[in-house]
């Protein structure tokens, strides 16, 4: 026989307890919800982390190990956020080149966003004959377009309704030297790439501590609307600036020369370019997020 006592003391137990678990439920599902959201934030400080990681290997002048450890370390970051990877080896002008594409989403529009990681063999914008012999650290002019890429890479979404692919140029920055040419790696995807894209937006010089993005002259007006749209609902209209300033041979422009809608977003006003002082104090991690910012947005929108 059941003492009555004891199964007033179970249904009090129970009724205590139902409660208590459909709170710890909600509070599971409050937290993962929480957690998921946080990772669709770009972070500065991990992309600033990503430019240091970059200024580590030294400069990534072709051919150096400092390019060959810039190349795992990009591969790397990438398959660890779940991105499939493949890497273009080729040629240009005789030099070996290569480029890495990491893809994710499926749908009917594709969009490309492209950064070079190569840095300048020379610093020929130095004063002293023998600085300019020097290659350039690269902390803006390279390894901040690397870094946005690297940033998004982990903040996107794993299910996308759209193919987006993040491409890793070699071999932009070598124009003016015997031998070289400038966005030979860009080119040669350009050349072998099947398909249309319906938008490539390039970032390149894109963590300038004081950073002034206008509108570079050659890109695609309606593509650079949208985006400087984004970035004025965001409040960023102070650093995306709505006037037009420069027409630049970037590593947009082999996709412009083939029809193809493309976009450079770049602080050429950067007064460390090409020289010994492009380094790590000169970008700001305030300045990654801002365009990490308007990226995501206009991408997952």
């Amino acid at each position: 026989m059941i003492n009555p006592a004891k199964k007033l003391t179970s249904k009090r137990v129970l009724a205590l307890t139902l409660p208590m678990l459909l709170i710890a439920v909600v509070l599971f599902l409050l937290t993962n919800h929480s957690s998921e959201k946080s990772e669709m934030v770009f972070d500065g400080d991990r992309a600033y982390q990503h430019v240091n990681a970059q200024l580590a290997f030294g400069p990534r002048t072709p051919g150096s190990q400092g390019h060959a450890d810039t190349i795992a370390y990009i591969q790397d970051t990438l398959r660890k956020t779940g991105w499939q990877v493949e890497v273009q080896e080729n040629s240009a002008l005789g030099h070996p080149l290569t480029n890495i594409v990491a893809k994710r989403g499926t749908g009917d529009k594709w969009i490309i966003l492209g950064a070079h990681y190569d840095t300048r063999i020379h610093a020929d914008r130095e004063e002293s004959v023998v600085d300019q012999t020097q290659p350039v650290p690269g902390s803006n002019d390279g390894a901040s377009g690397v870094a946005v890429l690297l940033e998004l890479a982990r903040v996107l979404p794993e299910e996308l309704d759209q193919e987006v692919w993040l491409v890793f140029f070699d071999l932009e920055d070598q124009g003016r030297i015997e031998g070289w040419d400038w966005i030979l790696g860009s080119q040669t995807f350009v050349d072998n790439l099947e398909g249309t894209p319906d938008a490539v937006v390039i970032v390149d010089m894109v963590g300038d501590a004081d950073l002034n993005l206008y509108r570079e002259k050659t890109s695609t007006p309606e593509l650079v609307d949208a985006i400087w749209k984004v970035a004025a609902e965001l409040g960023y209209e102070k650093y995306f600036i709505n006037t037009d300033k420069h027409a630049l041979l970037d590593d947009h422009t082999p996709f412009l020369n083939t029809g193809l809608k493309a976009i450079d977003i770049i602080d050429f006003d950067y007064p460390y370019w090409h020289t010994l002082e492009d380094t790590a104090d000169k970008v700001a991690p305030q300045s990654l997020k801002i365009v990490g910012d308007v990226l995501l947005a206009w991408l997952t929108r």
